[in-house]
């Protein structure tokens, strides 16, 4: 009796772990992947200041200032995006005594930002040179430019990255002749942060952009694969 039971569990034993041997290991390796663009916007900040002893002298300065700007850049202002230049700025500033017992000074100091973005780069010198002319502050970095479809250009690189696992995966199982089966885990890792490859280059006179560097967005995965 327990002869035969045995001959009937273990042909059914051998079935139940054949699934499980057919999966012969697994291997965890990384992909990487990369876009390359030029950007094709940029965020742009300018800031009018003016000091005076008066307050509303200080402001009125700042107004005048503004009203030049909006006179000049009138041609492109329909092609500036999220503009936005209504907050004036007020305050207080004591100046350095030059003389001991001296009676400290203070001036009113009033300032106004202009920001917005720009997505033709042809307005971008046209633009400098406005602010230049009229004394206006601002910073020009690569932090300053952008592309438009930077959204798909970060899927491109992750789709190039999981791609790039992919790749590893079947070369390994190929060394190994076996052959590369499905994802069991796969984690992103980091994010996809755009990488200068060139600063934006200016000219020395008027201090012109003359060459946007280009970026490259980077990508990575962590995946693990099943070898059959």
């Amino acid at each position: 009796m327990f002869t035969s039971l045995k001959k009937h569990l273990i042909p059914g034993l051998a079935a139940a772990l054949l699934p499980l041997a057919a999966h012969a290991g697994e291997v965890t390796l990384s992909g990487e992947g990369a876009v390359t663009y030029t950007p094709d916007s940029a965020r742009l900040t300018f800031t009018a200041s003016a000091e005076d002893k008066l307050a509303a002298n200080a402001s009125d300065k700042v107004n005048g200032l503004m009203q030049q700007w909006r006179d000049a850049i009138d041609p492109y202002r329909d092609r500036l995006n999220d503009y936005s230049d209504a907050n004036l700025n007020l305050y207080t500033r004591t100046l350095p005594i030059q003389e001991r017992g001296e009676e400290p000074e203070q001036r009113a100091v009033a300032s106004q930002t202009v920001s917005f973005t720009i997505d033709d780069l042809t307005l971008l010198n046209p633009l400098l040179a406005q602010a230049q002319e009229l004394g206006m502050d601002y910073h020009l970095g690569n932090g300053s430019f952008y592309h438009s479809e930077e959204a798909d250009l970060q899927r491109q690189a992750l789709a190039r990255a999981i791609a790039d696992a992919r790749s590893r995966c079947e070369f390994v199982a190929n060394e190994l002749d076996m052959s590369c089966g499905e994802v069991v885990t796969i984690n992103i890792n980091g994010g996809h942060r755009p990488v200068p490859m060139m600063m934006s280059e200016a000219k020395s006179a008027g201090d012109a952009v003359s060459r946007i560097g280009d970026r490259e967005l980077q990508a990575s995965v962590s995946a693990t694969f099943t070898l059959d």
